[in-house]
């Protein structure tokens, strides 16, 4: 972990994961990537180096996923950070693909079901989904911002997830997510539906 992580914050209306007040709000963004350059660059990283990522970076991507936005303004989400030696070997344990543990670090994103908005009228919905889903694309689209790679892994063992790191309900393990330095930068052209199969003129 890095010596700069602050941790987790118990107290009332503090973050879950906690900012460092340090000079990354002030840092000036070696890049300067438009929202469009940034949604272009990102995408699932499955090639890692074994470089730790600076605390000031790994900070910086914390923040902007603390400000994501949910439905109510609830938050009904909370991220396990998995840095520690034994714990990577854990949660590799959850998700068997070998660009997986190349990773240094990974990301649990939780969501919490007790906490989140439901939607009473017409059809019943839970947002917890949504929400977790909004702040995850924060965490990925800030450390590709950052020179950092990330993929969304959701194929894993929940089960497995929840006994190696006693995650309990109304908890749920929703994405695992690895974080690091690509090897090799594989972004390039992105297979997407054209704009008229995506946007209807009513």
């Amino acid at each position: 972990m890095p010596e700069d992580f602050a941790g987790f914050s118990d107290e009332p209306g503090a973050s879950i994961l906690h900012y460092v007040q340090d000079d990354t709000r002030n840092n000036k963004i070696e890049n300067n990537m438009n929202f469009l350059e940034l949604s272009q660059a990102r995408y699932s990283v499955r090639s890692y180096q074994e470089r730790a990522i600076e605390p000031e970076k790994l900070n910086y991507v914390m923040e902007c996923t603390r400000l994501a936005p949910s439905a109510v303004n609830l938050q009904p989400w909370k991220f396990f950070m998995v840095t520690k030696p034994d714990d990577c070997a854990k949660i590799r344990q959850c998700y068997h693909r070998d660009w997986f543990n190349e990773a240094p670090m990974y990301i649990i994103a939780c969501s919490n079901h007790d906490e989140s908005w439901k939607r009473r009228r017409s059809e019943p919905k839970d947002h917890a989904d949504i929400d977790i889903s909004i702040a995850v694309e924060h965490l990925c689209l800030a450390a590709a911002e950052q020179g950092l790679g990330t993929c969304w892994v959701c194929n894993f063992d929940v089960t497995l997830c929840r006994e190696l790191f006693g995650i309990a309900e109304p908890l749920e393990p929703v994405v695992l997510i690895p974080i690091g330095y690509p090897t090799v930068n594989e972004s390039g052209e992105k297979n997407r539906k054209p704009m008229n199969e995506v946007f209807v003129n009513l």
